[in-house]
């Protein structure tokens, strides 16, 4: 079974996506990374007031970025939401409110919901995490198939394989997931909410890993 066939739908495992800036977008996750920018500058003109704007980063006054941090636009880093010294955020990144980037962590392309939170020393790329997802330490949620010929992202789901189209993808995290210091996860997974992940472990939902 293909992506396009797959009905993977974001708002099933992130209950404030329906309520959210991205509502309207009715896309499976891996099409939501693969439009990120053009969906957070539309985003940006439905702000309400409390945001500063400069250089299509949007920042609520109640939030904190820490001299050292690197934000690149578009992004939106909502109420009281904090951004440490020497985290590196870019590629199109969405904050909600409450939520916490650890230092030296580097958030690419990705959507973080209420009360989610980056230790620190982690990489998370072109992924959606849900309401308090929580990575710990070191954890990293890989976006690209770099030890493969053919990069497309497969992802084993159940019975059935789908094939995303797109050749970067991370993980559609469900809200409550909870994810291990230094546990690596392959690019392209899907985890239902309040996924545990233990500490140092690989998750790998490519056929290829389940042959």
């Amino acid at each position: 079974m293909t992506g396009a066939s797959m009905p993977i739908v974001v708002a099933e495992y992130v209950a404030r996506w329906s309520s959210s800036l991205f509502a309207d977008v009715a896309e499976p996750p891996w099409r939501v990374i693969q439009h990120a920018e053009t969906h957070l500058l539309e985003a940006m003109g439905k702000l309400p007031a409390g945001y500063e704007i400069a250089n299509d980063v949007a920042i609520h006054t109640t939030a904190i970025v820490e001299p050292g941090a690197v934000v690149k636009g578009p992004a939106i880093i909502g109420p009281r939401c904090f951004v440490a010294a020497s985290a590196y955020l870019r590629g199109g990144v969405f904050m909600d409110e409450d939520c916490i980037i650890g230092p030296a962590a580097e958030l690419k392309t990705t959507f973080m919901f209420k009360g989610s939170k980056l230790a620190h020393l982690n990489f998370v790329g072109d992924s959606i995490l849900g309401a308090a997802v929580n990575l710990e330490a070191g954890s990293i949620l890989a976006n690209y198939r770099n030890e493969l010929e053919d990069k497309r992202i497969r992802i084993r789901f159940g019975q059935d394989v789908i094939d995303t189209q797109v050749e970067k993808f991370g993980a559609l995290a469900g809200d409550g997931t909870r994810i291990g210091a230094n546990a690596v996860v392959a690019p392209g997974a899907i985890f239902a909410q309040d996924t545990r992940v233990g500490r140092l472990t690989l998750v790998d939902q490519h056929p290829l890993a389940h042959s």
